[in-house]
């Protein structure tokens, strides 16, 4: 992302050509990707990623122009309106090149490699990706946007083409040589295996450095680990809150959930929380989580659920509920499916309110001053100097008539004379000030933005992807299976398990015994999928089978059980790398993905090797099967020079590292699922953070699942008829207790 803003400062172009839309679409027109139809009517013979564009390379002897993004990156559409849409470069790229187009969402393991291979030759990354490869796939030229022509000191997109030209007739050796090196290297540089008979580093050791190496990067003025751009990385939180778990009665524990608590607040305050209408953007370009980039991903939402109502169990305070159930109402509402799937992401482009023809940064989500007095002129009873709603509304939210962003935040001047809604006082100091209740103000805010958001219903919408990805479909469900369960919310877990049965109907493939990737919503609203199914990747089996697991301790029905022992199957015989310890991010048979990579950073998502150390330890404990705790621990091992010397690379990894030290106790609940009693206890084990813990019903049915595959369920019983908990470590059980607040005693012992 940073090499893309960076390099973002190319003219503006000439903009659309008149003749976009009368153009007849090339080959992408035929794909499913919003992305690629983004594409589609460029005059470039795009082709998507396969073998009809390799044959052709090798047939004609031409280089590859690779070209990689996602359908709401902002500078993907810069340079799809300033060089894609220019005949005159497309006619170069077209007679010179076999150009392909690749939605790096689709094709994370494309994505991976060639990103890999321009970071090592650049020093940056991010989107768009410009790759050059030979027509044997291999990289000899890489960076991110390019403006059309030359600007200062910076080539364009037309020099560059010309100079790759000329190079491939007069210096061809030269430049695959040179490919050839950097590909060797970073074959040997991305390597990550164990070496014989290594074990993990000691949990504790690598906890405390991991929480030592954020302390030092955490900004104390308003939290988060840099000053900007600030991410909110949920999984420092989480690993923060683990860390805490263990280390309750330490200074070091305090300052791990006092900076986790105090970034969530903030961020929760902060312009990146869209307080009109709900959910996450995706980052804020300064330190004080004011103005954002406004896309919004689907990932963002699932773990930052999750990071909330994780605060609720671990402080009690009801604001961190309020916000996991706010995301989840945008999620529901925006980003869902009939099918029960979960659209990918929105866009942070969109067309002004009053007209233009230009999409800009965050139109849909901004105001002016003049616009939130007309839309609330009503003069308050009781309020000091006959303050408006307007007024009061302006003061919380930090509206200024002159608009509230800073320019240095809005360098191409989309924001001008705009305002980014960020709460600037408590609603105690607003009541206060305008000599009103706390009720009275509270029900005045949440009024004045309900009828924002319908104005919003009238502007033009951003762009929505409605792809539906197996892995951030598993995230979600994880979300809505998590904060459903400590909520105890019903229509929360009806939503998760119509999330499951979506999964299992449309992205696995029973015949081929597969998880497949993408799917996508079709003309009609209908699932579609794409002329060449996607199989899945590391991360869909990780991701989902994570969603799975926490979706039977939610519901406790044992099919979702059954299901993830399945994948994890599956994931192991596909994906494992038997030799080295640890799994492939994507099929290591696959000739055309030239290397083998093993994701060892927890970045925007949580690497899936960092969440499999996790399902195989969890699935241990409800299968009974040893060999899954032992990969869990052939899988740390393999990234154990990663854990001792960065582990803040790693903080989800670091968890499931704590995990295996920690032994888990199984929370088992002896009682029919449904009943009072039941209920009670269950309700009780959810209402804490215990990230080390499965919890399993035993509901006396001998035949079923988890008895088959663990008989000493069998052996216990319940206490004169009453719904029971035992807790237990490798079933060696404490007393039996059917008494709620003795089990949160044991719980927390």
């Amino acid at each position: 992302i940073r090499a893309c803003l960076n390099m973002a400062s190319g003219s503006e172009g000439a903009g659309n050509p008149p003749t976009k839309l009368q153009r007849p679409p090339n080959r992408l027109g035929l794909e499913k990707s919003s992305y690629l139809l983004q594409h589609a009517h460029n005059p470039v013979d795009w082709y998507p990623w396969g073998q009809e564009a390799f044959d052709k390379a090798k047939q004609e002897d031409k280089p590859i122009f690779l070209s990689v993004g996602y359908s709401t990156c902002h500078w993907c559409h810069v340079m799809e309106r300033e060089s894609f849409e220019d005949e005159e470069i497309g006619k170069i790229l077209s007679d010179n090149f076999v150009c392909i187009k690749v939605d790096r969402e689709e094709r994370p393991d494309v994505d991976k490699v060639y990103m890999t291979f321009v970071q090592a030759t650049s020093g940056g990354g991010g989107w768009p990706m410009s790759v050059w490869l030979t027509p044997d796939l291999r990289p000899f030229l890489g960076g991110t946007y390019f403006p059309p022509r030359d600007s200062g000191r910076r080539p364009g997109l037309k020099t560059v083409l010309a100079r790759i030209m000329e190079q491939w007739v007069d210096n061809r050796d030269g430049l695959e040589s040179s490919g050839e090196r950097v590909l060797e290297a970073l074959k040997k540089g991305t390597s990550i295996a164990t070496n014989p008979g290594e074990t993990p580093p000691p949990a504790p050791d690598v906890a405390y450095r991991c929480f030592a190496q954020l302390a030092h990067s955490y900004e104390e003025e308003y939290g988060g680990f840099r000053d900007s751009p600030k991410f909110p990385s949920p999984v420092n939180l989480m690993f923060l809150m683990s860390f805490w778990s263990v280390n309750r009665s330490s200074s070091e524990g305090a300052e791990a959930l006092q900076m986790t608590l105090h970034t969530l607040r903030m961020m929760a305050l902060g312009g990146i929380h869209d307080h009109v209408g709900q959910g996450f953007h995706r980052y804020s370009t300064d330190s004080s989580w004011h103005v954002p980039h406004f896309e919004k991903m689907l990932y963002d939402q699932a773990q930052l659920a999750v990071a909330y109502v994780t605060a609720y169990q671990v402080s009690g305070e009801q604001v961190f509920s309020d916000v996991a159930q706010d995301i989840l109402l945008y999620v529901s509402r925006d980003l869902s499916d009939k099918s029960g799937g979960f659209y990918s992401a929105e866009d942070a482009d969109s067309l002004p309110a009053l007209g233009g023809t230009e999409k800009r940064e965050g139109a849909f989500c901004v105001w002016t001053w003049l616009e939130i007095r007309e839309l609330l002129p009503a003069v308050v009873d009781g309020a000091t100097g006959g303050a408006t709603e307007a007024d009061i509304f302006m003061h919380h939210y930090g509206v200024k008539e002159q608009g509230n962003v800073d320019p240095e935040q809005d360098p191409h001047g989309e924001l001008q004379g705009q305002n980014v809604l960020i709460v600037r006082y408590s609603v105690e100091l607003t009541a206060a000030r305008f000599a009103l209740t706390v009720e009275k103000v509270s029900k005045l805010l949440a009024s004045a933005r309900a009828k924002m958001a319908e104005v919003r219903k009238s502007r033009p919408a951003p762009h929505l992807d409605t792809k539906m990805l197996a892995s951030w479909n598993g995230l979600m469900l994880s979300g809505f299976a998590r904060v459903g369960s400590v909520l105890d919310d019903k229509a929360l877990l009806e939503r998760a398990v119509h999330a499951a049965r979506f999964l299992k109907e449309h992205l696995w493939d029973a015949e081929r015994q597969i998880i497949l990737h993408s799917c996508y919503r079709g003309d009609e609203m209908e699932v579609e999928q794409g002329v060449s199914p996607i199989a899945g990747f590391l991360d869909d089996y990780a991701f989902v089978i994570c969603g799975l697991l926490d979706l039977y301790e939610a519901t406790l029905e044992t099919d979702w059980l059954r299901w993830a022992e399945e994948l994890q199957e599956r994931q192991d015989h596909l994906l494992w790398d038997a030799e080295g310890g640890g799994y492939y991010c994507s099929n290591p048979a696959d000739p055309t993905i030239l290397l083998r990579l093993k994701q060892d950073q927890d970045g925007a998502e949580p690497s899936p090797n960092s969440v499999s150390s996790l399902n195989l330890l969890r699935l241990s404990h409800y299968t009974g099967r040893k060999d899954w705790s032992q990969r869990s621990q052939q899988l740390l091992a393999a990234f154990s020079d990663r854990l001792t010397r960065v582990p803040i690379a790693l903080p989800e990894m670091v968890r499931g590292s704590m995990a295996n030290h920690y032994t888990p106790k199984q929370v088992v609940i002896c009682g029919e699922r449904d009943a009072p009693d039941t209920s009670v206890l269950l309700a009780t084990v959810n209402s804490l953070f215990l990230p080390h813990k499965v919890l399993m019903l035993a509901n006396g049915e001998t035949e079923g699942y988890l008895y088959q595959r663990l008989p000493v369920l069998s052996s216990l019983t319940r206490l004169e008829g009453r719904a029971t908990a035992y807790v237990c470590e490798d079933f060696t059980c404490a007393l039996p207790v059917a008494d709620p607040q003795e089990l949160r005693t044991l719980l927390l012992a």
